[in-house]
């Protein structure tokens, strides 16, 4: 678990991080989402000790970072693919920090595998592209098996292979019990990978709740019907308190769910060509949250 309480991070006159409170639980992956210039990479900065908050703690599983005996055992962390030596090869990368953190040789090769780099080993970092680095950052944080990991972007340069691995990785470990963070702007890849989100503007919290709550709470349901009898079904449907508008071909239809549009329909003897839910995006329900924490609009 992480717990962050009252952070505040100012750089000169710039408040890039402000009294900002969350808990991060185990056993679920949780989605760190905020527009750029949020604070999110500082907020994870101070979480693994990187940076220090000018007021607040942040505890992983009950303990300050600095608090931790063996850290790479308990928490791992990839904030940048590129942090690497480029002369240094993947498994030399890697052996290093086994070394420092008082870790057996052989998860080296373990790692390397798992995160299909086995092949690659013997090559320099410097030569990987985006995608690689991602892969030899995530085999970092992994080195360790730690109970909590936070990743910030983690599946930019990856290919679709690469990202669904990525999820798959997230899940995998979510579902034995571990905490998950995840930071990333590919809002449609959380939308399907977390089941919690943290949402940050200006350095401050906007919502942390379930992502299906985030989303209900700020978009709208609706379904689209098609019809040939259009006016009967538009005024049984309106009788019964639904809200209807016309779109090219179709009606749309706010608060009745499909089943009782269907009903409502064979009530009639209303003949219906389509009948689909529609439900709000991540997308939508993070614009609409953020739209006053983003430091830049365009024009």
């Amino acid at each position: 678990m992480i717990e962050a309480v009252g952070l505040t991070k100012r750089y000169g006159r710039t408040v890039a991080v402000d009294d900002l409170t969350f808990t991060v639980r185990p056993g679920v992956v949780t989605g760190f989402l905020g527009p750029n210039g949020a604070g999110k990479s500082t907020t994870m900065r101070m979480v693994l000790g990187l940076d220090r908050p000018d007021t607040g703690f942040v505890l992983i599983e009950g303990k300050r970072f600095g608090e931790l005996r063996r850290p790479l055992r308990v928490v791992g962390g990839l904030l940048d693919a590129k942090w690497v030596h480029p002369h240094r090869t993947a498994r030399n990368h890697l052996r290093w920090l086994a070394r420092a953190a008082d870790l057996p040789r052989t998860r080296v090769d373990e790692v390397l595998d798992l995160v299909g780099l086995a092949k690659a080993a013997r090559s320099p970092a410097g030569d990987f592209s985006l995608g690689m680095s991602q892969r030899l950052g995530i085999a970092g944080a992994l080195l360790g098996d730690p109970r909590v990991l936070l990743f910030d972007e983690p599946v930019n340069g990856l290919d679709p292979q690469g990202i669904a691995w990525v999820r798959k990785l997230m899940r995998t470990m979510a579902d034995n019990g571990r905490t998950v963070l995840v930071s990333s702007h590919l809002l449609a890849e959380m939308a399907q990978t977390a089941d919690e989100l943290i949402v940050i503007g200006r350095g401050r919290l906007i919502a942390q709740c379930p992502t299906a709550q985030f989303i209900s709470e700020a978009t709208e349901s609706s379904v689209r019907v098609r019809t040939a009898q259009v006016e009967r079904l538009q005024t049984a449907l309106v009788h019964k308190g639904a809200t209807v508008r016309h779109e090219p071909g179709a009606l749309v239809v706010v608060g009745l769910d499909a089943a009782e549009i269907g009903e409502v329909a064979a009530a009639h003897g209303v003949v219906l060509h389509e009948l689909s839910p529609r439900r709000g995006s991540l997308e939508e329900a993070y614009l609409r949250h953020t739209e006053d924490a983003v430091a830049h609009h365009a024009g």
